[in-house]
């Protein structure tokens, strides 16, 4: 094994396969905002625009698919509000936390994970991934593991 320190015991994912039932991607939909959201993918592109945008915002919340509300959400044809890379991962973890109370399938999968590191397998995204080199910081993994934590806690109260 290439990693074994980091390879034992992990499950990796990909965040962007729709079939993924922890992934941003996947479709289970929940309301935040005062909205609803078909995805989280939906809902973290949308709010890198929310305080300046509104028009951009609501075309990413209502785009037809995932891919297609990242695809907008990555034009830099818009201005991204300010304060984005300090508030993306809290966006990610409300995202992710809030469609596991919503939906308590997700939720039960991702406490079915019981202690496994949760990597996002990414080659190419070494913030929310892993990375190639299994180098990045692997966020989306870390606020999956926080949001289970959360989770558990609050079943046992």
């Amino acid at each position: 094994m290439l990693f074994p320190d980091l390879d034992a015991d992990s499950l990796y994912l990909h965040r962007t396969d729709p079939d993924e039932l922890l992934g941003s991607y996947s479709d289970w939909s929940f309301d935040l905002e005062g909205v609803s959201w078909p995805t989280v993918e939906h809902y973290f592109q949308a709010m890198k625009f929310h305080d300046h945008d509104l028009k951009h915002f609501e075309k990413i919340r209502t785009a037809a698919s995932p891919k297609k509300a990242r695809q907008l959400g990555r034009s830099r044809l818009h201005k991204l509000r300010k304060d984005w890379h300090k508030v993306r991962r809290v966006v990610m973890t409300r995202a992710l936390y809030t469609r596991c109370k919503a939906n308590p399938e997700v939720a039960k999968a991702l406490l079915d994970t019981g202690e496994q590191r949760l990597v996002e397998a990414s080659q190419y995204d070494y913030f929310w991934g892993c990375g190639r080199d299994r180098r990045g910081e692997n966020q989306y993994g870390e606020v999956l593991m926080d949001v289970r934590k959360r989770l558990r806690e609050e079943n046992a109260e």
